[in-house]
């Protein structure tokens, strides 16, 4: 996929929607931030004056390059008018430090892997998938094309499968599966989802839904009721009760734009995807709140490890009182995938084990 990066942008169709959107995104949050910030971005103490963007760089480590807190990239992110998409950052590009009226700003001026490279009023073209991303992608894609929840009302109302032909217990690739469901569409391809562990929320025992397991794909054979599917492409054995989702077209190139929440945001660490008992970098999490709680893709947050009550042996006496202590901050996370009332989350940075259940907040 090309786009077009001289002065007009020259954009159709899904790159140009894809531009606007971005483009949007990215002028609201700044001004957002700077009005509720009220400036005071700290830059990193051993920042430099100018870096040349490298293949494998992310929009986060480039951020924590010259800030302090990376999350604040967009209130130093100056939008240069001379090159459509500024936003979109690629291999050879140049950023410059500056200062204007005393404010940081980041100026880009777009280069080549080989060297910087003028702007002219000639086109110039790049492959959309050659822009850097905020978060590394072999970590998150396979949860924004097939890893997945499934909500607890969703859950019901998706075709399952009924039986395995020949009377198999388990099926792979190669095997037909009979499935009932009032939505199938015979035209249309589908994931095949085990139902795995049930999400709990803590704060008040609600199963908000249940982690979905990417099993198989699935394409119609025969309409009916059941219909018969094919599967194709399996990672594990599919069973009689595996619900069918409808494929999702590829993932959207992640140009997210690392930022704090607009509003306070307060949850926890409900559920870790590949089941360890302490999470470090890199890592998938599902914490307790979405988007009824304003949390959008890219958004920031702390994570906190919950204090200890303690014994005070020195001055509890009889009593043997017991002391409170501090929360203490963990790590960062971003939040990558929402739902209703839960979000899919990458661990940014690990300062110390993260757990269920820590405290995630507004980075501070």
């Amino acid at each position: 996929m090309k786009i077009s990066q001289s002065g007009p942008v020259q954009q159709r169709g899904f790159r140009g929607l894809l531009a606007g959107v971005l483009l949007v995104t990215l002028t609201s949050f700044a001004s957002g931030l700077a009005a509720q910030q009220g400036g005071g971005v700290q830059l990193n103490p051993s920042h430099p004056d100018t870096y040349v963007v490298k293949p494998g760089d992310t929009l986060w480590d480039i951020s924590a390059r010259f800030l302090r807190d990376p999350w604040y990239w967009p209130e130093i992110w100056y939008v240069n008018p001379q090159v459509a998409n500024p936003h979109l950052i690629y291999p050879g590009d140049v950023l410059t430090l500056v200062y204007v009226d005393g404010k940081p700003q980041l100026r880009l001026e777009r280069g080549s892997v080989s060297g910087t490279e003028k702007l002219s009023p000639r086109v110039r073209e790049e492959s959309l998938d050659s822009a850097i991303r905020t978060l590394p992608y072999g970590v998150v894609a396979p949860f924004l094309s097939k890893g997945m929840v499934l909500e607890k009302n969703e859950l019901e109302k998706l075709p399952y499968i009924v039986a395995l032909r020949d009377s198999h217990l388990v099926g792979a690739t190669g095997n037909d599966a009979y499935v009932r469901g009032d939505s199938i569409d015979p035209d249309s391809a589908y994931n095949l989802i085990h139902p795995g562990d049930k999400i709990v929320d803590p704060d008040d025992g609600d199963v908000v839904g249940y982690e979905g397991i990417f099993v198989a794909e699935a394409n119609a054979g025969r309409a009916g009721d059941p219909a018969t599917m094919k599967l194709t492409g399996s990672t594990r054995e599919a069973l009689v009760g595996d619900r069918l989702l409808p494929q999702l077209p590829a993932p959207l190139p992640m140009h997210f734009v690392p930022r704090a929440p607009d509003k306070p945001v307060e949850g926890r660490i409900i559920h870790v995807v590949d089941g360890v008992t302490q999470i470090g970098q890199y890592q998938v999490v599902i914490i307790n709140r979405g988007t009824r709680n304003g949390l959008e893709s890219g958004h920031v947050l702390s994570v906190w490890q919950a204090g200890d009550k303690v014994h005070d042996r020195v001055k509890s006496g009889i009593f043997n009182r017991k002391v409170q202590l501090p929360d203490e901050r963990a790590g960062l996370l971003m939040v990558f995938k929402t739902y209703d009332r839960i979000s899919y989350a990458l661990v940014m940075s690990a300062e110390s084990a993260i757990h269920i259940l820590d405290k995630v907040r507004n980075p501070d």
